[in-house]
């Protein structure tokens, strides 16, 4: 398991690799990374700030983590999120799931995205032409969450 909070980009074919190196009783890897818009609720984005509390973010991915082991047999998962000022096409989040059966690595990757995007303690500031934005909680995104509550 890795879980990471960084301001730094990532690779996504280095994070694979090491992800899966040596690892031959993974089946299956589901790979999520969202990236930055330029366009949000109608409106252009120059750049958006991503805030989190630090030690509380990571205890809540630690969480989210679990839980996804305890629904789903996993050889392995990695969670990276960024904070800071980003820019429409950086990378912000990459999730990705190993399992020896394809199943429970996709399931369990949009588990962990649906979680992440409604649980984990991240602050969303957008630079807009009016002005400065905070990301308001999406209903979409609060029902993908709770199609997951038991």
């Amino acid at each position: 398991m890795a879980i990471r909070v960084q301001a730094e980009d990532f690779d996504v074919g280095a994070e694979y690799a090491a992800l899966t190196r040596g690892r031959s009783s993974i089946g299956g890897v589901t790979l999520f990374s969202g990236l930055v818009r330029d366009m949000a609720g109608g409106a252009a984005v120059s750049a958006m700030t991503l805030e989190h509390y630090p030690g509380m973010t990571e205890k809540q991915l630690e969480a989210i983590e679990a839980e996804a082991r305890r629904r789903w047999p996993l050889d392995d998962v990695l969670i990276i999120h960024r904070y800071g000022r980003l820019e429409p096409g950086d990378q912000i989040v990459l999730v990705a799931t190993a399992s020896a059966h394809r199943d429970a690595a996709f399931d369990s990757c949009r588990f962990l995205i649906d979680w992440l995007k409604t649980k984990a303690p991240f602050w969303k500031l957008e630079a807009t032409p009016d002005g400065e934005r905070w990301v308001e909680a999406k209903d979409s995104d609060d029902s993908a969450a709770a199609r997951w509550d038991p």
